[in-house]
């Protein structure tokens, strides 16, 4: 394996002619909007150009990435304010190549090597330090024992033949200082790059599922924002960021596109949910790729994404992180594309809390299944897309006004979430203990929460030292579930105090037989079930019990908990779930997700070789095997927002403002 060449970035190609479909005279629709530069194809070349590139094989420009054996060099004339919790000062620190081969192959290959190279300090235990002497749990790794019957402590000549195949790989990746990838990372990498999608000759994402045996694809032939994320960072930590680069630019032009439902038009800085390359014919014999975008009126239950424009700025802060190109974001139709969705998501209404108000079915979970309202996967989404503008927003006079009101929804949302979202043992009998009917300004129980609404199963089963932010708050109503996603990303973003993130991994390995089981990770804990399924589902066969998004498993969320794990440093947990899911997934050729209440069937109508499924397999690994890197992607906690209040309470006299409650929390 040799190192990887640098590759001079290109500038990207601008689109061709793009197609509204929504005022297009192309199937059945009004009038083309024209860009001034074409991309026409002859018919014989160009037929099939809408579909995911089978042959695409490793053509991205490259920049110098963090995995290869030398240290990363970032040729950028402004250097980025990159923070990390992780100490990179340790005294006695010394910068050496990172080598990731199999610490128990490369032991096997030790013993196995005809070299003479004298052993030192050869114990049964070895303890492997990160690069950089970064501050973390050192990773110690068991040695195999020798086996004492065999003379000299050697292994037996019998060997299986797919061992010796990786010992030689293991030895190879040894000497040349590369990490040697398995066969099943293998595999995924060239499913991965399968699912790419070109548009005029240039990546643009990935298709999210290329399920062979699937005769009616829906739609999962599109490219979606929300399911592109964990395929960008693989390819951002693999060095690859042309096509990262090409979505973000692409999704940007998409997003000032008419967008009407039934004569009515939402806002403008609506991102799509999907898009799809789609070649429409010409004269003379030519084609044309053109982009065709789906807010939601194609969508089952017409649902607007609101998370699409959230996962957008997250990512592109993601690109600027890892890559250390901050001329992207800086560009003034970037710029603008973040105002516009700030702009939509801080807009004024009859809103009496920070929290984001949504339609059911308006993120991952896009079918019913009674999160409308406040759900706290949109909030985690919001505070993180709030913390990345921040950082990106470029501060002149124009910004100033938008930029005070990212810091104070953020400090009211941040305190929102902490006070009221949370539940452990402690939070759930205060609850048990609420007096109803209180009309006051001082009143305890603030949103009329009925001590019966607390379900049976939790009085059992939250945990002792652990706990988590609830999964819906609004007037007289708590949802008690527990939602993973919104869960991971509290902790990934620091909406929740250090204390409480630590509380949420402890729950999860508490309950590691309800949350992981056999395939991580549930979406959600517990399903409705019975008369509540049909309530709230309306009786929806794709969400039955323990299915889908009523409680089903998805491999995608593995990802987004080992970014959790690195960030608290509890690796232990993300390497137990990622080995847990490396049995699996390819032997079950990569599902959507599991069904059962322990996810050890494959899901009854989920698509194989779902991409994200197989992105977020890989992308975990890569940040479990450096951890540095991946601690760009996450946010430390911003004490300097605890100080921001506008509520004016004590100017008014009215009542004494209530953020030392939070700044108390913090500091515990």
């Amino acid at each position: 394996m040799s190192v990887m060449n640098f590759i001079r970035n290109s500038p990207m190609k601008l689109p061709s002619r793009v197609l509204n479909l929504r005022n297009s005279s192309f199937f059945g629709l009004r009038h083309w909007f024209h860009h001034p530069f074409p991309c026409e194809q002859k018919l014989f070349c160009k037929t099939n150009a809408f579909l995911p590139n089978f042959s695409y094989n490793s053509q991205f420009h490259a920049y110098p990435s963090p995995f290869l054996p030398f240290r990363r060099v970032i040729n950028n004339t402004k250097k980025p304010n990159w923070s990390t919790s992780l100490d990179l000062s340790q005294s006695g620190s010394v910068s050496r190549p990172y080598v990731s081969t199999d610490v128990r192959v490369a032991s096997r290959v030790r013993d196995l090597s005809t070299s003479v190279e004298t052993r030192v300090k050869d114990q049964n235990l070895d303890k492997f330090y990160l690069q950089n002497g970064i501050n973390v749990n050192p990773f110690v790794v068991e040695r195999i024992e020798k086996d004492e019957n065999v003379l000299g402590g050697e292994v037996p000549v019998a060997e299986d033949v797919n061992n010796v195949k990786n010992i030689g790989e293991a030895l190879e990746g040894r000497k040349s200082g590369i990490k040697v990838e398995s066969d099943i990372e293998k595999e995924a990498w060239n499913l991965l790059r399968g699912a790419v999608v070109t548009y005029c000759g240039s990546p643009v994402g990935t298709v999210a599922a290329n399920d062979p045996g699937d005769k009616q694809p829906l739609n999962y032939d599109q490219v979606f924002i929300r399911d592109f994320v964990p395929s960008a960072l693989a390819f951002l930590l693999k060095g690859e960021g042309e096509i990262v680069k090409n979505f973000l630019l692409h999704t940007l032009q998409l997003q000032s596109w008419e967008k009407t439902v039934d004569c009515y038009s939402p806002g403008q800085g609506l991102m799509p949910a999907s898009f799809k390359v789609r070649t429409v014919p010409l004269d003379g014999n030519k084609f044309e790729e053109v982009l065709d975008p789906d807010f939601g009126e194609s969508a089952i239950g017409r649902v607007a994404p609101v998370d699409s424009g959230l996962w957008w700025i997250i990512l592109l802060r993601a690109y600027g992180k890892i890559t250390g190109d901050c001329t992207l974001q800086e560009r003034v139709d970037v710029q603008t594309g973040i105002k516009l969705i700030l702009n939509l998501c801080l807009a004024d209404g009859f809103d009496m809390f920070p929290s984001l108000l949504v339609t059911d079915g308006s993120c991952m979970i896009d079918r019913r299944m009674g999160i409308h309202g406040h759900p706290l996967e949109i909030q985690a989404l919001f505070y993180a897309a709030l913390r990345s503008s921040l950082e990106m927003l470029t501060a002149n006079e124009s910004s100033k006004n938008l930029i005070r009101a990212i810091n104070n929804r953020l400090s009211a949302l941040s305190f929102h979430i902490r006070e009221y979202y949370w539940v452990d043992m402690k939070k759930i009998n205060e609850i048990y203990r609420y007096k109803t009917e209180e009309y006051s300004m001082d009143a305890t129980n603030k949103f009329n929460i009925y001590p019966e609404q607390i379900p049976s199963w939790l009085m059992d089963w939250i945990p002792e030292e652990g706990g988590y932010l609830i999964g819906n708050l609004q007037p007289a109503h708590m949802d008690f579930r527990f939602f993973t996603l919104g869960n991971l990303w509290s902790i990934v973003s620091s909406l929740g105090t250090p204390k409480q993130n630590e509380a949420i991994l402890n729950l999860i390995e508490a309950k590691w037989g309800d949350i992981v089981g056999h395939m991580p990770l549930k979406i959600l804990y517990p399903a409705v079930e019975n008369e509540e399924w049909r309530i709230i589902t309306g009786s929806d066969p794709k969400n039955t019990p323990w299915s889908y998004h009523n409680g089903g498993s998805w491999p995608t969320l593995l990802w987004q908990f080992t970014l959790a794990c690195i960030k608290m440093r509890r690796l232990e947990l993300a390497e137990k779930a990622v080995a847990l899911a490396e049995k699996r997934l390819s032997i079950d050729h990569w599902p959507e997700y599991y069904d059962t209440r322990n996810g050890k069937f494959i899901g009854k109508q989920s698509r194989l070789y779902q991409t994200w499924s197989i992105a977020g397999f890989l992308t975990s690994k890569m940040m479990l095997e450096n951890p540095e890197t991946a601690s760009l992607l996450f946010w430390d906690e911003d004490y300097n927002l605890l100080e921001i209040c506008v509520c004016g309470l004590s100017k008014s006299g009215r009542k004494k403002c209530s953020r030392g409650a939070a700044r108390s929390q913090i500091l515990i």
